[in-house]
């Protein structure tokens, strides 16, 4: 179907005067089809990219992982016999408990420092502005620097208790990072440092987006201000909560940098996490197909958190827009 575009010359033309044939502009016209493919021609190349380079490369891992590969790509099947083999190393079951203490507690720490850090800005104190600053830098900060900087800290010999001992506390001893364990929990005072900034931002934003009338119509009828927060605000802030916990599990499962450049996944094996066992066994042994079976499972542990909180998303656009 064409459409006739009338132009400026035929607009202003008065009536019963002779002008110009109207310029046609549709799918017969180059102008048209340019007009109207114009965004699909603009996004193809990222299309076509994220497809190769993305889910073709995870296709790849997947089909890796039942086949005998080695130091390099092998393309014998062996079915599920990597996965059996990975559920069976002693590492890998490290590496799960690792996961779960790491987790449990980076999530729940920095969702109640966050939140806290959060409502205390929100009382419009002085210098809000560069506390904000101060809490957010964190975040800006590699994996990596984080993971350097605290295991200069935390070092024995040249960090916190090396500087408690030489102000005069002779008994002084906090060695975690040696510690077999005790080493796991200086992952998560590392990570919580970084995070919680980001967390305390997020809920920052969800406090100042709540209906002020609500909270002044409670403090007229003799509401306490924890009273508020906690019957009011806090419940109204549950869209915040579960997106900070996604995205903070989303860190957790991935957690490579922090805990190669904090404790490289030692004393021994004591702070092995599933991505530190994956490139261990694919880049450091040549076992290319137990690596692609412990990936697939972290692939399949993200997809556990982020198919459901995006389904829910989903359901909640289409019924605002129903």
């Amino acid at each position: 179907m064409q459409t006739t575009v009338m132009t400026e010359q035929e607009a202003r033309a008065p009536a019963g005067s002779v002008t110009q044939p109207a310029a046609r502009v549709g799918w017969s016209s180059p102008r048209g089809w340019l007009q109207q493919q114009l965004p699909r021609l603009v996004l193809s190349p990222t299309v076509v990219i994220t497809l190769v380079f993305v889910y073709g490369f995870i296709l790849w891992t997947l089909y890796l992982s039942f086949t005998r590969s080695r130091g390099i790509p092998s393309h014998e099947l062996v079915g599920w016999l990597n996965y059996q083999r990975v559920w069976n190393h002693p590492r890998w079951s490290v590496a799960l408990h690792n996961l779960a203490v790491f987790g449990i507690l980076y999530i729940a720490l920095c969702l109640v420092l966050g939140l806290f850090i959060a409502i205390l800005l929100d009382q419009r104190i002085r210098q809000e502005g560069a506390l904000r600053a101060i809490y957010l830098y964190p975040m800006a900060l590699s994996f990596i620097v984080t993971g350097t900087a605290w295991k200069w800290m935390l070092n024995p010999g040249l960090g916190l208790e090396k500087l408690f001992k030489d102000w005069g506390f002779a008994n002084f001893k906090f060695d975690w990072i040696i510690d077999e364990r005790m080493a796991i929990y200086t992952v998560v005072i590392a990570g919580v440092w970084q995070a919680s900034g980001f967390v305390m931002a997020m809920f920052l934003a969800g406090l100042r987006g709540v209906d002020q009338d609500l909270i002044k119509a409670a403090s007229i009828d003799g509401a306490s201000l924890p009273r508020i927060y906690r019957r009011i605000i806090i419940p109204q802030l549950r869209p915040v909560f579960l997106s900070a916990v996604v995205i903070l599990a989303h860190l957790a499962i991935k957690s490579y940098e922090l805990v190669v450049a904090l404790t490289g996944g030692g004393p021994g094996y004591a702070t092995e996490m599933p991505s530190t066992f994956m490139y261990a066994h694919t880049f450091t042994r040549s076992q290319l197909g137990w690596g692609a079976a412990s990936a697939t499972m972290m692939l399949l542990t993200v997809a556990a958190i982020m198919v459901p909180y995006l389904y829910s998303e989903v359901r909640t656009v289409r019924s605002r827009r129903q």
